[in-house]
């Protein structure tokens, strides 16, 4: 079974993450994962705090010369902004008298849920962990999980969909692999010259205004083996983890897979994959509008699955709101943030897939190394080829 926690808040000393069940001798290669941060803090619209953090991982157990040890990983990034913080966030001591508590909680955020669910009276109790800035540390674990699965011949890949209404071409999950390249070095994370162009001045138009965009992006996982998930019971069905697993990033307000929401507007002609069936290649399906997953199990073809984000509500021209104290109306409080975030949520998005999709992978294959899952693997690929 593998899991992992995440701890720590956006302005304190460091996040950290715990990752447990790990299979042993996989190679982690640290430059690996601070390659992934340094990815999710790229992007057109991103705000100052990206100038401040150069993200990079300390391994402190679990890992030896590069390889795990079958022990929890334990995984620390630390925040380079709390030196400016630290009368605000010291861990230890009294809160300064001088110190200002936030009251004016901001709409869109979970600051006024989260002070009143936990009975706090400072909003930045809430706001400092609620952050965005959380995802680094998942983006660090959804790192090593892409190193697994690459180790079995599993990649995965993202490009932007949207952004406000401007919508990109998107490559197919074939052509993707291929030319990823040219959406790595999009500002935008898109292989349409023409969208890219538009997003970036609709990201300009918007942060002169104080406003913010939201997008959709897509991430296709290629390479994995039919078998991972279940019908057997709901909380195995690996379509509904990847769907819970997105949904559980910040300022995400939709999922859909394959056709997704399309497939409730066609008739079911043209949303239902026909199966055909070759020597040396065994079954595969004519279409992948089901994006590789039938019944919460995957079908061998590629995974393809999106994500709807809302604009970050921190908003330079502040929405109204009420002083938690005295409930007089007063405009939001402004927190440093970006005008568009949807190219690093991206990143993000491909880390929380990576992740769910290497559980389902160990479920499946078992053992305590990394050689006995990949001979498990090789004995189950022979079987379904005799089938």
């Amino acid at each position: 079974m593998m899991r992992f926690l995440t701890a720590g808040e956006s302005h304190g000393p460091a996040l950290c993450a715990i990752v447990e069940g790990l299979p042993a001798n996989l190679s982690v290669d640290p430059a690996a994962v601070n390659r992934e941060l340094a990815r999710r803090q790229q992007g057109y619209g991103r705000g100052g705090r990206m100038k401040i953090e150069k993200d990079r991982v300390e391994v402190l157990t679990g890992l030896r010369f590069k390889r795990t040890l079958g022990s929890p990983l334990t995984l620390r990034i630390n925040n380079r902004d709390f030196e400016n913080w630290t009368g605000k966030m010291a861990p230890d001591g009294e809160a300064p008298e001088e110190l200002d508590a936030v009251t004016r909680p901001r709409p869109g955020h979970a600051d006024l849920a989260g002070a009143q669910k936990y009975n706090l009276a400072d909003v930045r109790d809430v706001l400092e962990r609620a952050s965005a800035r959380e995802t680094a540390a998942r983006v660090a674990v959804g790192a090593v999980a892409k190193e697994m699965l690459a180790a079995f011949g599993i990649s995965v890949y993202s490009q932007v969909v949207s952004i406000g209404e401007i919508a990109a071409d998107t490559l197919s999950p074939e052509e993707l692999a291929v030319r990823y390249e040219k959406v790595e070095n999009s500002p935008v994370r898109s292989a349409d010259i023409v969208a890219e162009e538009k997003m970036k001045t609709r990201i300009d138009r918007a942060k002169a205004d104080g406003d913010s965009l939201g997008g959709v992006f897509e991430v296709v996982v290629q390479g994995v083996p039919v078998g991972l998930g279940s019908h057997v019971q709901w909380d195995k069905k690996l379509d509904g983890r990847l769907a819970g697993a997105l949904m559980s990033i910040q300022a995400i307000k939709g999922v859909e897979i394959g056709a997704g929401f399309e497939a409730a507007v066609r008739p079911g002609s043209l949303v239902h994959d026909e199966i055909g069936y070759e020597d040396g290649r065994g079954y595969f399906r004519l279409t992948n509008r089901a994006g590789g997953l039938e019944g919460g199990i995957t079908n061998g073809e590629p995974l393809v699955v999106r994500a709807a984000m809302k604009p970050i509500p921190t908003l330079y021209k502040p929405l109204r709101s009420v002083d938690m104290t005295d409930h007089a109306p007063f405009e939001a409080a402004v927190e440093r943030s970006d005008a568009c975030a949807v190219p690093a949520a991206a990143i993000v998005g491909e880390a929380v897939v990576a992740w769910e999709v290497a559980v389902a992978l160990r479920e499946k294959l078992g053992g305590d190394s990394t050689e006995e899952m990949k001979a498990n693997l090789e004995n189950y690929l022979e079987l379904l080829a005799r089938r």
